[in-house]
């Protein structure tokens, strides 16, 4: 437990660190747009620059300003040149103060990236570093897992520890429960011969599935073929890669997100009538306790927290509080 413990929290800060590493790659690339955007419109002005210090130059050439306000020209023509030429003074003042403000806006930039691949660098080297951590503590699972495996003793041990687990998931559904009519300020239902037909009770057979894969471990008695032990699953073992999408099956209020002794990181849905659904095994939890979620919401990652045989998904269906056969519930798949 405590392996597993551990290695579902460094798994969490591996993937914490993921989502820092494309946060910043994402500022990084955002600046290198701004930079360039900016760095262009340097060019522009340093070109409107070189064409006013050309016509500045040519008035200079020919003596300033001072001979067209003394040349024997009509008054109007004197006034003409000489607003012209103020008018390219303040031009000049202009360009000038849009240029330094440019250059300063993209050395500014600049020390922002460059500051921003510094934590990028940082990131990448604490992600290396506890990716290691993972693989350690991945491999000391490994080695229980083949002696759960081979030798009888352990596995009966994980036998006994899953059942007591199982246990400890009906009573806290049960805490759940009464603290959520507590909430509602309403008394337990009476038991119903048939489930509502209406809300998720009328979606028997045609709820979606949780995620993509393949019922490995089905619902009900179970015998183990080499061991001949016995035990019940509440739920069933969905078969899918590591990092595969887990969706809620139907729209409802998150009760429930964390690590549960058995059952690696769980997630609790509370669709109402006192309908339930959980899952559990998951790599990444994506969804807050308090947090409504609708139908085919993404709520987590496929991983293997707690699992005795690789990544999936364990997931249960209950109507106050019984557990049901999930695949009474789920849509057929082609």
């Amino acid at each position: 437990e405590e392996i597993e413990r551990r290695l579902a929290e460094k798994q969490t800060e591996v993937a914490r660190l993921a989502a820092r590493i494309r946060r910043t790659q994402s500022d990084i690339a955002a600046l290198r747009g701004e930079i360039a955007r900016l760095e262009g419109q340097r060019t522009t002005e340093e070109e409107a620059l070189a064409r006013l210090l050309r016509v500045m130059y040519r008035v200079h050439a020919q003596g300033g300003a001072l001979p067209l306000i003394l040349s024997g020209d009509d008054p109007v023509t004197r006034a003409t040149a000489v607003r012209h030429l103020a008018s390219l003074a303040a031009l000049d003042a202009r360009l000038i103060r849009e240029y330094r403000g440019t250059w300063e806006r993209v050395a500014d930039r600049k020390g922002r990236e460059e500051a921003r691949q510094q934590e990028l660098a940082a990131l990448h080297a604490d992600a290396q570093r506890e990716q290691a951590e993972v693989d350690r503590e991945a491999a000391k699972r490994r080695t229980l897992l083949a002696k759960v495996g081979d030798e009888r003793a352990y596995h009966e041990r994980m036998v006994g520890e899953l059942t007591e687990a199982s246990r400890r998931l009906e009573a806290f559904i049960q805490e759940l429960q009464d603290k959520q009519r507590k909430l509602a300020k309403a008394p337990p239902p009476k038991a119903r011969v048939e489930p509502p037909g209406v809300g998720f009770g009328s979606l028997r057979g045609r709820l979606p599935w949780p995620t993509a894969g393949r019922i490995v471990v089905p619902f009900g008695a179970q015998v183990h073929p080499r061991f001949g032990t016995r035990t019940f699953r509440n739920g069933v073992d969905i078969e899918a890669a590591e990092g595969t999408d887990v969706t809620a099956v139907y729209g409802g209020h998150v009760i429930y997100t964390g690590w549960f002794k058995g059952y690696g990181n769980l997630i609790i849905v509370d669709h109402g009538t006192e309908y339930y659904t959980l899952y559990a095994h998951i790599a990444e939890i994506e969804v807050k306790e308090g947090e409504d979620v609708r139908q085919g919401q993404r709520i987590g990652t496929v991983g293997d927290t707690a699992s005795l045989a690789g990544p999936r998904l364990y997931f249960e269906v209950r109507y106050q509080g019984k557990p049901q056969n999930p695949v009474e519930w789920l849509g057929h798949r082609g």
